[in-house]
């Protein structure tokens, strides 16, 4: 066996994708470089490490097993790494979060600072819907998750971060009045959701089923995003986080429509498994976010007391 530290991260990065290009783009590599990486450790076993399917790839469970023994190899050499620095005064390592679609609003201004004062730690973010970030945490792949909405199928522990406010929106191709109105509003106004596994999705739906609300359901789309320029568009209304529509709320291309039980409050909190044992790195930043969060806040999150 002749395989190198850099093999052993492709392999496990591409276990952890089930793809070679999403594999090289987080790696920062192009896709033939990981291919052919790929292709030498795995010259290296008797035994299939991975298998194609169409163009799927799949791994076997000989190559998972290979996957955890790779990643203990990775963390150890990076606890050798964080300790030889620690000797030397400076931390470093990997922080690896994944985080809910509209939790790029939020996390960026929790990290700054703490990026900006350790040099030598590498950031891992990765941006997608609850669902795959709460299997993220299932699957022990990162530190930390950034949640609006606590998983019920896990046990966790978190620090809270932020409130979260979500209001109905809309453009501005009708006024609306400035006192509130009641919840038969939605029987007139066709809805834009999101897709099933969001959080958004899921605090909508709650307010909905809890209130006893009939909605006119008008489409759904995938991302935040996707449905902010939907409603600019004109296509309907949504029930949306404060915390993405602060520029489109302030150059009055979007309204807030006061209607009864809204906003839905919940909270962004930073969740890991109960029980996990942080790396040094990790546990700096947890160190870091209880000591500072609140002043975080006030400094870029003041905006968000105008919204009751």
């Amino acid at each position: 066996m002749n395989y190198t530290l850099n093999q052993l991260q492709i392999f496990l990065k591409v276990s952890e994708k089930r793809s070679i290009t999403k594999a090289a783009e987080e790696l920062h590599l192009t896709q033939p470089a990981v291919s052919n990486q790929l292709k030498n450790f795995q010259d290296q076993f008797d035994i299939p490490l991975t298998e194609l399917v169409g163009r799927r790839i799949f791994i076997t469970d000989f190559g998972m097993e290979i996957a955890k023994s790779a990643e203990r190899i990775l963390n150890e050499v990076n606890l050798i790494d964080a300790k030889t620095h620690d000797f030397k005064g400076n931390l470093t390592g990997r922080l690896r979060l994944s985080v809910v679609s509209t939790g790029k609003y939020v996390m960026p201004y929790f990290l700054s600072n703490f990026m900006n004062e350790n040099r030598g730690v590498e950031l891992v973010m990765d941006v997608t819907n609850k669902q795959m970030v709460i299997q993220s945490l299932e699957e022990n792949t990162v530190d930390f998750a950034l949640v609006s909405i606590l998983p019920k199928s896990l046990k966790v522990e978190k620090v809270d971060l932020l409130q979260n406010k979500l209001y109905l929106v809309g453009n501005q191709s009708h006024e609306f009045k400035k006192n509130q109105y009641k919840k038969q509003l939605f029987r007139e106004l066709p809805l834009i959701y999101r897709e099933p596994g969001s959080g958004t999705r899921q605090a909508m739906e709650s307010f909905i089923k809890r209130n006893h609300v009939s909605v006119v359901k008008k489409m759904e789309l995938t991302s935040n995003e996707a449905v902010k320029q939907a409603v600019l568009a004109g296509l309907g209304y949504s029930i949306m986080p404060l915390i993405g529509i602060r520029h489109e709320l302030h150059s009055a291309e979007l309204q807030i429509i006061p209607a009864q039980g809204l906003p839905i409050k919940t909270m962004w909190s930073l969740i890991w498994t109960k029980g996990k044992k942080h790396a040094p790195v990790a546990e700096a930043f947890l160190e870091y976010l209880r000591r500072d969060k609140m002043k975080i806040v006030k400094d870029n999150f003041s905006w968000y007391e105008d919204y009751i």
